[in-house]
């Protein structure tokens, strides 16, 4: 058991010492291309961090024949990284995060919810074998595809026509550093963090048969906590950075491509489609996370002023509440 323990360790450190270095990359490679700070966080950073997550899922239903750790992983991670606003709202002074931050991430949130409650009902009505099935995978499969095309489209044109009315500018901060030589070093560090994350469903599925947990536990908190580092260490960084749009840009749009990996995972796995094979209790993070995701197009609509106890809006103190149930419940069923 060490011994597992261990490889999630330094699996661990891998993602978060690449993840540290992904965000000024990122940052570059946004002003020499004249993106802006949402579609940098929503593009690059977003696939980037979400990379352990896929690598995982791919190796879950593969290596480790676990597909509760592989959807366990995604949808943990959604939850947690909605619950990382809640992070960002406490350390962004003077303001709130929802007075600051771009209106364009109403629509990354909204395709969120949609997709979200589709693969939370995915997950009830495979239980009931009523889902549509097209060859070895569910209906649903193709589309979240679907949703994560139009969800990119849309952003797409939106922050579009952003750069139009409100064109960048300021002084150059990367001088000594080339786009290629920008791009490059991001490839590497992104490679990093992909090898990294394939070890970890395996060392996940050994550590929740030793401790006689349920993978659905392990997958939802454990490895999504690990698969997690990188948005953890880029939101930081980002804040650093003072580029709240990416932090929140790459916190949103890894959830929409987090569960785009939910059809990818249905893809590799063979044994037929992967929700019908996975504990109703993830229906659980599912709607959870479309809760956590309409507070925060509440607080990106109503954009809040006030901290409670000058530390966090009543929107962020809705996350953490919602997390916190969810984290319960899983412990509840966890064996």
């Amino acid at each position: 058991m060490v011994l597992d323990w261990l490889q999630l360790a330094i699996c661990a450190l891998a993602i978060a010492y690449a993840g540290a270095r992904l965000t000024r990359l990122a940052d570059a490679i946004g002003e020499k291309t004249g993106m802006s700070g949402s579609w940098v966080g929503l593009l690059l950073l977003a696939a980037v961090t979400s990379l352990p997550e896929l690598a995982t899922g791919i190796s879950a239903v593969t290596v480790a024949h676990a597909p509760d750790i592989a959807l366990g992983d995604v949808l943990g991670s959604t939850v947690f990284n909605l619950a990382l606003l809640v992070v960002l709202d406490v350390l962004h002074r003077p303001e709130t995060i929802y007075r600051r931050a771009s209106a364009g991430h109403i629509l990354s949130a909204g395709f969120a919810v949609i997709m979200l409650t589709v693969v939370g009902v995915s997950v009830l009505l495979e239980r009931e074998q009523v889902v549509p099935r097209l060859a070895s995978v569910g209906a649903y499969t193709p589309l979240l595809v679907l949703l994560y095309v139009l969800a990119m489209r849309s952003v797409f044109a939106y922050e579009s026509r952003q750069t139009r009315i409100e064109p960048a500018a300021g002084q150059e901060r990367y001088v000594g550093l080339s786009l290629r030589s920008a791009s490059l070093s991001f490839a590497a560090f992104a490679g990093v963090v992909a090898v990294a994350g394939i070890w970890l469903p395996v060392a996940g599925s050994r550590i929740a048969d030793e401790m006689g947990w349920t993978r659905t536990f392990v997958g939802t908190l454990l490895v999504a906590g690990a698969t997690s580092l990188p948005e953890i260490v880029v939101t930081l960084a980002a804040l650093r950075l003072r580029a709240l749009d990416m932090a929140i840009g790459g916190l949103l749009g890894s959830n929409l491509f987090d569960l785009l990996i939910v059809a990818v995972d249905d893809v590799f796995y063979v044994k037929g489609p992967i929700l019908a094979d996975v504990s109703s209790v993830h229906a659980v993070t599912a709607f959870s996370a479309v809760m956590m995701s309409g507070a925060v197009i509440v607080g990106l609509v109503y954009r809040p002023r006030q901290r409670y106890l000058r530390t966090m809006t009543v929107v962020s103190a809705a996350l953490l509440a919602v997390y916190l149930i969810n984290i319960y419940v899983l412990f509840v069923y966890r064996e």
